[in-house]
Order: C-alpha cells, then structure tokens, then sequence
C-alpha cells in the first residue's frame, strides 16, 4: 500500500472532521441565538408591560399592537419579515447601496444619465425585494414548525399545564420564528390578554394560512366549548398534511420551474455571451429602430411566458 496516499487520505479525514466540527459549533451557536432572542430581550427589560410595547416596536408595530394605517401594505410586510424594525439604519443601508449602484452604472456603463433612475430603482426595489425575501423564507419556517409547536401545546396541557403555561413552552423552547410567535403571544396573555386575542394577534402579524387555521380553531374552542387538546391535534395533522401536500405539488411542478428557468436564462446568457465576445455583433445595429422593436417584442414575450408558466405551477392549499 503506497504510504503517501494513506496519509493524504488521513489528512483530507482531518481536515473534513475539523470543517464539520466547526460547521456544527457555528449551526448550534446561531440556534441558540435565534431562540434566546427574545429571552436576551426579557433580561433587559423589567416588566411584563415594557416587554410586550418593546417586541412590539421591533416588530413594527405600534405601543397597543396595531399596525400603521397608511401604506398598509409595507406595514404587512415589514412585520411578515420579522425583520428588527430599524428604519435609520435601513435608510442608511439604502442610501450607501444607492450611492454604489449610482457610481457603477456611471464609471462602468458610462451613461451618466441613468445613474440617477438607477439609485431611485435600488433605494426603493431593493429594501421591499429583501423584505419580500424575508418574509417568504420566515413564512415557510413557520409552515414547518407550527406542528411541531401544537405538539408541544398538547403534550402540555396532557400533563396537566395551563395554557398559558403550554404557549409559553413553546417560545422557550422553539427557534423562531415559531419561538417569537408563541413567546409574544404567551407575554401579551400574561399582559392580560385572553388566549383568543392573542392568538388572534399573531395571526395577524404572521400572514400564514395554517396560523389562520389555528386561530380559527382557538376561536371555536372559546365560543363552542369542547376539549381544546383533541381540536390541537386534529389542528396539527391538518397542517402537518397541508405542508406535505405542498411538497408533492413542489415535486410535480419542478419540471416546470426547471423548464421556465431554462428558458429564461438561455436567451439572457446567450446575449450576453455575443456581446462580449463580438461587442459589434449587436454594437452595429443597435441604433435601428426594426432591431429595438424586435428585441423589445423578444423580452415581452419572454416576461409573458414566464408569467404563464409561473401561473401554471402556483397552486395554493
């Protein structure tokens, strides 16, 4: 056996179980964070009233827990994300990523002229396009966890737990954003209020058709009576087969997906790959206007098709 060779495979196991290591150190480190974040939040403030105002501001909402009455819309937004509401700080990064944007379409495409509509694009496109990321990404975490978090409700109150004291199990316990969720709603019952109102609450900021689902369960619960234990757990292999439903769709619609990004990117790099590497090729008849009108019809049959086929492989549950 050649010596050489079993101590480089020796070092490459090495080097791979140290990456690992370190991968798992920075895994479980930010997990704890993510779900401590709220308790770092509890440790600095005293006062069950001082609590609920502050998670409230970092949510974007205002001291009583509404949301902002004008641009409705971007209010949503900013508390779907979940994102720390800090405005200054979100001007200052718009206007920085602005001024780069301003600076590269000017050195580098040398039109000085669209340097200007270009900062304005990125100042006001790019902030709502990290929002609308965010909230997407946080709003399937919750689709994940909120079994899990009805579970864990359940098993609590079979031991004989109250239900505020089951809630709150939950935001101590889970990462966010179910963690947060629950945790805020546990803080605003024992602000005083009922388990209905805050569970209505929470619906509210999360924008999520399976918290719907659940508050609407609690709302029969409160107005009906019943076993609140059997309507979670009917709750949680409700949307426990919802979600599994959405992942067989995902299935059956990847070729879809697969085809539209196909069939988007192809013309795209194929342009960009004649331009440069024959920048004449284009260069020459680009100031005809039966050249523009024709690659203008070519991208608005491209966005047309993209349109189409993303209609096609949207199905909601």
């Amino acid at each position: 056996m050649n010596v050489r060779l079993v101590f480089l495979i020796l070092i490459f196991a090495a080097v791979f179980a140290a990456g690992q290591a370190v991968f798992g150190l920075f895994t479980v480190a930010r997990q704890k964070q993510v779900v401590n974040r709220r308790l770092k939040t509890a440790e600095k403030i005293d006062g069950v009233a001082a609590l609920v105002t502050e998670l409230r501001k970092q949510r974007g909402l205002t001291a009583e827990g509404k949301k902002g009455e004008r641009l409705r819309w971007l209010s949503n937004l900013i508390v779907a994300s979940g994102v720390p509401y800090e405005p200054r700080k979100w001007a200052l990064m718009a206007g920085g990523a602005a001024i780069v944007t301003a600076f590269a379409v000017a050195v580098f495409l040398k039109h000085p002229l669209l340097a200007i509509p270009a900062a304005i694009v990125v100042a006001l496109g790019g902030p709502i396009a990290v929002l609308k990321f965010k909230a997407g990404k946080r709003t399937k975490a919750l689709g994940v966890q909120l079994p899990q978090a009805l579970d864990i409700i359940v098993r609590s109150l079979e031991a004989g737990h109250p239900v505020p004291t089951a809630v709150a199990l939950v935001g101590r316990e889970m990462a966010d954003p179910a963690g947060t969720e629950f945790g805020m709603a546990a803080d605003e019952i024992a602000y005083g209020a009922t388990l209905e109102q805050a569970v209505e609450r929470m619906a509210e900021r999360c924008q999520h058709p399976d918290v719907d689902l659940f508050a609407a369960t609690v709302r029969l619960q409160a107005g009906t009576g019943g076993n609140l234990t059997g309507l979670l757990k009917l709750n949680a292999n409700t949307v426990r087969d919802r979600h599994k439903m959405r992942l067989k769709i995902k299935a059956a619609s990847s070729e879809g997906r697969a085809s539209a990004s196909i069939l988007t990117a192809a013309p795209i790099l194929t342009m960009a790959f004649i331009t440069l590497s024959s920048p004449h090729f284009y260069g020459d008849v680009i100031h005809e206007p039966f050249v523009r009108i024709g690659l203008g019809v070519i991208v608005t049959w491209l966005v047309i098709g993209n349109l189409v086929m993303r209609r096609m492989i949207d199905m909601r549950i």
